[in-house]
C-alpha cells in the first residue's frame, strides 16, 4: 500500500503541497490527476525518496522508500523516457540494473517479453522510438517483480495498440493484488483503466474517491476534472 499523510512541500515562501493525504490500495489502480504545476511530480518524487518533504509522510508498505530492504521488489517506477544511456543497448541497460540489485539475470528476458521489446533488445537505446523507450522504462521497473507500480504518463508515445496493451497489463497486475498508482493527463484512457481517482490542484486534493463517485453527475471524467480544478475556493 502507498500512504500519503499530511504531506507538505514548501520552497521558499511557496507551498507546493499543502498537507495532502490519500492512499493507493492493493488490487486497485489509482489515478493521480491534476493540471501542470498541481504538485503531482513533487508528490511522486517524495514518495520515491528523490526529494524531501517539509512535513508529513510518504510511505511504501508502511516505511519510507529509503528504509525498504529490497526496493526493486517492493516498488517499480516509470517516469519520462527509459533513463537509459543512448549508446547502450536495451539489454545492457537492464543488465546493469539486475547486477546492481542482485536480481537473477533470467528476469531480463522475461521482462523484455512482457513489454514486447525482445526483438529490439540488442539495438541501441538512441535508436528507439518514444514508445519503445517507454516500454524499456517499464521493463526496468518490472525487473524485481514489484508489489507496487508507480507510473507517470505511461502511455506517452505509445500507438493505439500499445495503449490498449498497457491498459490490459495494468488491469491484470491489479487483479493479481498489486498496487498501481497512475499519473496521467489522458482522461479518456484513465477512465478506462482506474478504479480510484485522486485529483490535485494547486497543492490541494480537490477530489478523491472511486471513479464512479468522482464522475458523479458529470458526463465524463474530463468534465468532472474540469469542474474540480476550476473551483474558486482553492488558493
Amino acid at each position: 500500500m502507498l500512504t500519503i499523510e499530511q504531506l507538505t512541500k514548501r520552497r521558499g515562501s511557496h507551498n507546493i503541497l499543502n498537507g495532502i493525504s490519500f492512499q493507493a490500495k492493493p488490487g486497485r489502480v489509482t489515478g493521480f490527476l491534476g493540471p501542470n504545476g498541481a504538485g503531482k511530480s513533487s508528490t511522486l518524487r517524495i514518495l520515491l525518496g528523490l526529494d524531501r518533504a517539509t512535513s508529513g509522510t510518504a510511505l511504501i508498505n508502511g516505511v519510507p522508500y529509503a528504509q525498504l530492504a529490497d526496493p526493486l521488489t517492493a516498488v517499480g517506477a516509470v517516469f519520462d523516457g527509459s533513463g537509459a544511456h543512448r549508446l547502450r543497448t536495451g539489454r545492457a541497460h537492464l543488465n546493469w540494473i539486475v547486477r546492481s540489485a542482485g536480481l537473477p539475470r533470467s528476469r531480463i528476458n522475461e521482462v523484455l517479453e512482457i513489454v514486447g521489446l525482445a526483438h529490439a533488445a540488442s539495438k541501441r537505446v538512441g535508436s528507439y522510438s518514444l514508445g519503445m523507450a517507454r516500454r524499456l522504462g517499464l521493463a526496468a521497473a518490472l525487473l524485481g517483480d514489484p508489489e507496487i507500480l508507480i507510473l507517470d504518463e505511461p502511455t506517452n508515445g505509445l500507438d493505439p495498440e500499445g495503449i490498449r496493451w498497457i491498459r490490459t497489463f495494468l488491469r491484470e497486475r491489479a487483479a493479481s493484488g498489486r498496487t498501481i498508482l497512475l499519473s496521467s493527463h489522458l482522461m479518456g484512457e484513465t477512465a478506462e483503466t482506474v478504479d480510484d481517482i485522486v485529483i490535485l490542484n494547486k497543492g490541494h486534493i480537490v477530489a478523491s474517491g472511486t471513479l464512479i463517485e468522482i464522475v458523479g453527475s458529470h458526463k465524463t471524467l474530463e468534465d468532472a476534472f474540469f469542474a474540480f480544478t476550476t473551483r474558486r475556493d482553492i488558493s
